[in-house]
């Protein structure tokens, strides 16, 4: 299945994965340098949280693209499959 991301959605959706790279670097930095394990965990817990709504937003956008597909296709079995797969790519990320 391949459910093509808006251009401007995919732009947030980099900006926030850089985001997180940076944040990543950050931990590790942190770790190499022995900082205190609350930090580091606060940090990391940031990184996690980061890449978890990248993830959210893409299958989102996939939900929707797949919805607006099957206003125009009307073969319900493919429908079924497709949202399956959806379904278990969001439980994925849960």
């Amino acid at each position: 299945m391949s459910a093509p991301v808006g251009s401007e959605e995919a732009k947030r959706i980099a900006n926030r994965l850089r985001r997180a790279q940076g944040q990543l670097a950050a931990v590790l930095t942190m770790v190499e340098e022995g900082r205190d394990c609350r930090e580091v965990i606060t940090q990391l817990s940031a990184v996690s949280s980061a890449i978890d709504r990248a993830g959210f937003a893409i299958i989102a956008s996939a939900m929707r693209d797949c919805l607006r597909e099957d206003e125009v296709e009307g073969d319900e079995a493919e429908r079924a499959v497709r949202m399956a797969d959806l379904e278990r790519m969001f439980l994925s990320l849960a």
